[in-house]
């Protein structure tokens, strides 16, 4: 099943809101998109959205970010990983990925075409496209 929707940046958070609900719950999610996409500016406000209050930035280097927030009264985190300096999906789980994957924790990956063989079945798949310096076109897809 896809659902595609257009949005300028300006309505980020609006879009943000409305991918949340359009996840039903699921946890990981797949981020794919050229450089520049806006995959990082998502998931910044996504995190935003779900209350995190720390500084969010691209896990470029560090390949995984955590965040706390508090959910239903409990303190959890997110974790925001980026594989694009990966090589492989044994980098990618000596790195400490799949941990995260499977922690039952929020995980935003972006570019996990790096390592497409260590995300469950459930993956939601979220496909960014730059149509202009103002607006994107998202496409969400699960199973």
């Amino acid at each position: 099943m896809s659902i595609t929707k257009e949005y300028i940046l300006s309505d980020i958070r609006q879009t943000a809101k409305w991918l949340l609900d359009e996840l039903k719950g699921q946890k990981v999610i797949a981020f794919h998109g050229n450089m520049g996409a806006g995959k990082t500016t998502l998931i910044s406000a996504l995190c935003e959205y779900l209350g995190v209050t720390d500084g969010i930035s691209s896990p470029t280097f560090s390949i995984i970010n955590e965040y706390l927030f508090t959910l239903n009264g409990a303190n959890d985190v997110i974790y925001h990983m980026d594989l694009y300096r990966l090589k492989d999906e044994e980098e990618a789980i000596r790195a400490g990925v799949e941990d995260c994957i499977y922690s039952g924790s929020y995980c935003f990956v972006e570019w996990p075409e790096r390592a497409p063989g260590i995300f469950p079945p459930e993956t939601v798949n979220i496909y960014l496209y730059h149509e202009n310096e103002n607006k994107r076109t998202i496409k969400v897809e699960r199973k």
